[in-house]
C-alpha cells in the first residue's frame, strides 16, 4: 500500500521478540444479507452485487464443499454497477447491472448486463448492447476455490486458495479425494491458470447480445472420502446443464432431484403477503429436500442453511408434521428414514431415535434432539393416519413407533432414570423440562391409539400412565404467583421448579389430534390453559414479531439469545395454532400477524429465528446473526400458521373431517386449494366472519362438528 513500509517493525520490540500471531477464532458466518439460492446438495451464495468475493459464505457448493469461493466478473477494465440482485426463486438469482466504458458521452449507459444464476452449480452471464456502432467488449472472469467444507466456512475458518490448472474451456482444481472444475461457453480466448482468469473479447452489433454460461462441477475421486457437509450426511455428486424453457433461463431437471413430497398447495387471502409466504416457504422447504442415501425413493428436509444441511431428526419429524395438510408423503419418507437409524440394541437406549444435543438458554443444560425425535414419531405417524396415511404405510411403521412407546416407558421408570414418572431430557440425568412432558404425553394419548387399532398391547398402560402424568404436573409443574401463576420451565434432577417463562411452555397448548376431529387433553386443566394464553399473548412474551424464547422481564433476557429472548417461528407457529385450539383466538391472531408481518421484513424467506425486540411504530425485525436461512422448521411453521386458521381436524379412518376456522378472521378471507385429504384434492374457503365453506373433498369424506 503506498505510503506503508513492507518492513517496518513495531517501535521498541526487536523482530525476534514478535509473538505470533494469535490462531483466527471461529465466527460464525451470518447469512442475513446473502442470497442464498438453495437446492440440496447443491447451494450458491453472494451478496446482492452478484460477485462471488471469497469472503464470509460466498461460493457454490455441492456435496458439503465449496466448488467455487470466487467468481468475480470485470467488463472493460472495471467491475459492472449492480443496480439489483434478487431471488427469483429458492434456487435462483437474478443480477442487472450496467457497464460504462471510457469515453462513453452522457449520464446513460450503452451495455447492459444480466446474470442468472441457479444453485446447480449453473450461471448466464449475458451482455446487451444500446449502442448505435459495433462494440467491441473486454471481460474477464477470476476464478479460484478452497474446496473447503461447509461446516468449516460457516464458522470463518476456510482452506488456502488452491492452484488452478486449465482444463478444457476453463479451469481445474484438485484437492484430497475431489476435483472441482468450471467450463465456459463459448470457449475463452485466454486462460491463465496462474491467475484464475478466464478471458474474452466479445463483439456486440448495434442492439445485440453475447452470453457466456459457466458450469460449475465436483467430482470425486475413485476411493477419496466425498463429501460431507454439516450434520454428517454424505450427498451425491453430479452437475447440471442450463436449459432454455419459455425464454427463461432455468436449470434441466436432473435425474437426482426427487419430485415435491407434497401437493401444489395454493392460498388466496384477503392479505397478499400470506400467499406470498405461503408459496415462498414452500419454495424454500423443496430447496431442503433430500433422499436418504440407503433408499432414494424416501424424502425429508434438511434443517436448514448453513448449520444443518444434513439430517436433524427433530426439525425433519417438526417440518413433516406441520405439512401434513399437504399430504402424508413426507412425513411417511421422513419417518421411514428415521425408523433405519433408531437404536435396536438392547439396553436403555433401546427405540431412541438418535440426536444431536442443543442449547437450551441461560437456565437449563442442553436439551436432547434425540428425546425430542423419538417422542415425535409416534405423533407424526398416528396423526398421519388421520390425514389419511394408507394403512400398509401405519402397518409397516408401527414397529418403529412401537420401539418408541417402549423407550418412554422406560425413560419415565424411575429405574430407567425418571423422577416421579416424569421423562428426564436428556436421559437418564435430567433435568425434567416441562416441554419433553408435552410431548411425552401427547406420545402416549395418540400412541396408545395405534397400539389399540393394530391389536398391540401396552395402550392401556400408556393412558393410564398419561392421567398420571397429568395430575402430578398440575401439582408439580405449575408455580403460583400473585399474577395467577404460570408453569415451571423444568424440574432440576433434585425436584426443584424453575419459573422461568419461555416459548417451550406453548408446547403445553399442542396437545395432538385424536378420533372424530378431537384433540387429546392438556397436561393443564382448563383454568391453567387460560392463565397460560394470556401470558403468552402479554407483551413480555409477545414482541409483535412473534413469540420470545424467553419474557423479556425474565433474568438472563437477551433478544438474541437463542432459546434466551429471539423470536422462533415454529414455536410461534406451535403457540398460535393451539391458543385457536384453546379458544384464544385474538392472542392467536396477534402471534399470527406480527410473523407475517417480519416475514415481509425477511422477504418472505424466514429465518430460523431473528432478535425478540419488542417492536416500535417504525422498527423492523433484527436479524440473528447466527440463524439458518432457509431454516425448514421456520418455512414449515409460516405454512401451519397460515393453514391453522381453516381449523382443519381430519379422521380418515372415520371418514370425517371438521372445519372449525378462527372467528376472528385476522387476516380476512382465504381460500385454501390443493391440500390433501385422504390422498384426494381438498380445498376451504373461510369468509370475512369466520365461517368455513368445503369445496371440494373426497368422495365419502363427511363433514364433522
Amino acid at each position: 500500500m503506498p505510503g506503508i513500509l513492507p518492513t517496518a517493525q513495531p517501535v521498541g520490540r526487536p523482530p525476534a521478540e514478535r509473538r505470533a500471531a494469535p490462531a483466527r477464532a471461529a465466527q460464525p458466518q451470518p447469512v442475513h444479507d446473502s442470497l442464498v439460492c438453495v437446492a440440496l446438495p447443491a447451494l450458491a451464495v453472494s451478496s446482492a452485487s452478484g460477485q462471488l468475493t471469497g469472503q464470509g459464505l460466498d461460493g457454490f457448493y455441492r456435496d458439503g464443499r465449496r466448488v467455487l469461493s470466487h467468481c468475480e466478473l470485470r467488463v472493460a477494465g472495471g467491475e459492472p454497477l449492480v443496480v439489483q440482485g434478487r431471488l427469483t426463486g429458492a434456487d435462483r438469482a437474478r443480477f442487472i447491472g450496467t457497464v460504462r466504458r471510457t469515453g462513453e458521452r452522457g449520464p446513460d449507459p450503452e451495455i447492459c448486463l444480466e446474470r442468472l444464476r441457479c444453485a446447480d452449480g449453473t450461471e448466464r452471464i449475458t451482455f446487451h448492447s444500446s449502442a448505435v456502432r459495433p462494440v467491441r467488449l473486454p471481460v474477464e472472469i477470476r476464478l479460484g476455490t478452497d474446496l473447503a467444507e461447509l461446516g468449516a466456512v460457516a464458522v470463518g475458518l476456510p482452506g488456502p486458495e488452491l492452484r488452478a490448472a486449465v482444463h478444457g474451456s476453463g479451469l481445474r482444481w484438485s484437492g484430497p479425494g475431489v476435483h472441482a472444475t468450471v467450463s465456459a461457453t463459448p470457449a475463452p480466448e485466454d486462460a491463465l491458470a496462474s491467475a484464475g482468469l478466464l478471458r474474452w473479447e466479445l463483439d456486440l452489433p448495434p442492439g445485440g447480445r453475447r452470453t457466456i454460461e459457466l458450469r460449475v462441477g465436483l467430482e470425486h475421486t475413485p476411493g477419496g472420502p466425498g463429501g460431507c457437509p454439516s450434520g454428517g450426511h454424505h450427498y451425491s455428486g453430479g452437475t447440471r446443464i442450463p436449459g432454455q424453457r419459455g425464454g427463461v433461463f432455468a436449470p434441466r431437471a436432473r435425474a437426482d432431484r426427487p419430485p415435491r413430497p407434497w401437493t401444489s398447495a395454493r392460498l388466496e387471502c384477503d392479505d397478499r403477503r400470506a400467499d406470498a409466504l405461503m408459496a415462498g416457504s414452500l419454495d424454500d422447504l423443496y430447496g431442503l429436500v433430500l433422499r436418504d442415501p440407503a433408499a432414494p425413493a424416501d424424502v425429508y428436509v434438511a434443517g436448514g442453511f448453513p448449520w444443518r444441511c444434513g439430517p436433524a431428526p427433530a426439525e425433519a419429524l417438526w417440518t413433516a408434521r406441520m405439512l401434513l395438510p399437504l399430504g402424508t408423503r413426507l412425513a411417511a419418507g421422513t419417518l421411514r428414514a428415521l425408523a433405519r437409524s433408531q437404536c435396536a440394541a438392547p439396553g436403555a437406549d433401546f427405540g431412541r431415535i438418535p440426536g444431536a444435543l442443543r442449547d437450551a438458554g441461560p437456565h437449563a443444560p442442553p436439551s436432547c434432539t434425540g428425546v425430542e425425535a423419538t417422542l415425535l414419531f409416534p405423533v407424526v405417524l398416528a396423526e398421519a393416519r388421520r390425514w389419511g396415511l394408507p394403512e400398509q404405510e401405519t402397518e409397516r411403521l408401527m414397529p418403529a413407533a412401537e420401539r418408541c412407546l417402549r423407550w418412554l416407558q422406560t425413560a419415565a421408570d424411575p429405574a430407567g432414570g425418571g423422577r416421579g414418572g416424569y421423562v428426564p431430557d436428556p436421559a437418564p440425568g435430567g433435568p425434567y423440562r416441562c416441554e419433553t412432558q408435552a410431548h411425552a404425553h401427547r406420545a402416549a394419548l395418540l400412541g396408545a391409539d395405534l397400539l389399540d387399532t393394530y391389536g398391540l398391547s401396552d395402550g392401556a398402560a400408556l393412558r393410564d400412565w398419561a392421567a398420571e402424568l397429568r395430575a402430578r404436573f398440575r401439582s408439580d409443574f405449575w408455580a403460583e404467583d400473585r399474577a395467577g401463576g404460570r408453569p415451571a420451565a423444568l424440574l432440576t434432577a433434585g425436584g426443584r421448579p424453575v419459573p422461568h417463562l419461555g416459548s417451550t411452555a406453548a408446547h403445553l397448548l399442542d396437545t395432538g389430534l385424536l378420533g372424530g376431529g378431537a384433540l387429546a387433553p392438556g397436561l393443564l386443566d382448563a383454568a391453567r390453559t387460560d392463565q397460560l394464553a394470556r401470558l403468552l399473548g402479554g407483551p413480555a412474551m409477545d414482541s409483535g414479531w412473534g413469540l420470545r424464547g424467553l419474557g423479556a422481564k425474565e433474568s438472563g433476557y437477551n433478544p438474541f439469545g437463542h432459546r434466551g429472548g429471539a423470536v422462533r417461528v415454529h414455536e410461534t407457529a406451535v403457540a398460535a395454532a393451539g391458543l385457536a385450539a384453546a379458544g384464544h383466538e385474538r392472542a392467536a391472531g396477534n402471534l399470527t400477524r406480527g410473523v407475517l408481518d417480519a416475514a415481509e421484513g425477511f422477504g418472505y424467506r424466514l429465518p430460523e429465528m431473528y432478535a425478540g425486540e419488542q417492536r416500535t411504530a417504525d422498527g423492523a425485525p433484527v436479524p440473528h446473526p447466527a440463524a439458518c436461512r432457509p431454516a425448514a422448521v421456520a418455512a414449515a411453521g409460516a405454512v401451519h400458521l397460515l393453514i391453522a386458521l381453516a381449523g382443519l381436524r381430519p379422521d380418515v379412518p372415520a371418514g370425517t373431517v371438521s372445519v372449525r376456522p378462527l372467528g376472528t378472521a385476522p387476516l380476512g378471507a382465504i381460500q385454501l386449494t390443493g391440500l390433501s385429504i385422504a390422498e384426494q384434492p381438498f380445498a376451504v374457503r373461510i369468509s370475512r366472519l369466520g365461517m368455513g365453506m368445503v369445496e371440494a373433498a373426497a368422495e365419502g369424506l363427511q363433514l364433522g362438528s
